[in-house]
């Protein structure tokens, strides 16, 4: 079934740009997928089709819809467009956790979600996979090379609610430096909901086809444990639901 762009509702005033993947027939989780600072391209939308391909209910949401909206890439005017809209990166990623609650009720209230719930982040939007499950309930949460996702260690630990929290790194990804991968594996040793996987001779951005870093057996790897997830949550559907 061919996606579709639609917009969300902000909670905070206006409503910004989605991109919607429904599955064929039935129902599973909702999943929001936040971007990296090339917004929501045609990578993100194929990785949404796939999603929901395998029975999930995809919103890939333009986190920058605020400031500068849209895709970024080759042909902008100013080749540092994507970097600069990320910035200053925590105050954006905070600003941003109500996006991300918006475009959850967007997908409850449709009849495709299940009640389950997640999040899957990349680079920029990998923080959210934490944030999703620590702030907004989400039964899982998934990132890819995420930036900035060690700012919420202490908070992963002390309130994920038992909710899955999956981190995929390379171990030369220069976004992530080794205190925060060796903070990973130390809170993943601490906690049977989290798994860490590092892959060895990776670098940032190995889960993006586009990139020079692109990694087909690490990305293979992602996808497997990703569908491995989602697809326990579209299998066990929240009571009461549809």
């Amino acid at each position: 079934m061919a996606g579709s762009d639609i917009k969300i509702t902000s909670s905070e005033g206006g409503d910004f740009d989605a991109y919607l993947a429904a599955p064929a027939s039935g129902g599973g989780p909702g999943v929001v997928i936040v971007p990296a600072v090339l917004g929501v391209n045609e990578g993100i939308r194929k990785f949404a089709d796939d999603l929901a391909a395998n029975g999930c209910l995809v919103a890939a949401i333009d986190p920058f819809w605020r400031t500068d909206p849209g895709p970024a890439g080759p042909g902008d005017a100013d080749p540092d467009r994507a970097a600069k809209r990320a910035r200053p990166r925590i105050k954006l990623i905070e600003q941003g956790v109500a996006d991300v609650a918006d475009a959850l009720a967007d997908l409850k209230s449709r009849p495709e979600c299940n009640g389950r719930t997640a999040v899957v982040g990349f680079c920029y939007g990998g923080a959210y996979a934490v944030l999703g499950t620590t702030r907004l309930g989400c039964d899982a949460g998934i990132s890819y090379h995420g930036t900035k996702v060690e700012t919420y260690f202490d908070e992963l630990e002390l309130d994920s609610g038992g909710a899955i929290v999956s981190l995929h790194w390379g171990d030369l990804d220069h976004a992530a430096p080794p205190h925060c991968q060796e903070g990973a594996r130390q809170l993943d040793a601490k906690m049977p909901n989290l798994d860490v996987i590092i892959y060895p001779g990776v670098k940032h951005g190995y889960m993006m086809s586009s990139a020079a870093a692109y990694d087909q057996p690490s990305y293979d790897t992602s996808w497997a444990r990703t569908l491995e997830i989602l697809t326990g949550l579209r299998d066990q559907p929240q009571r009461g639901a549809a």
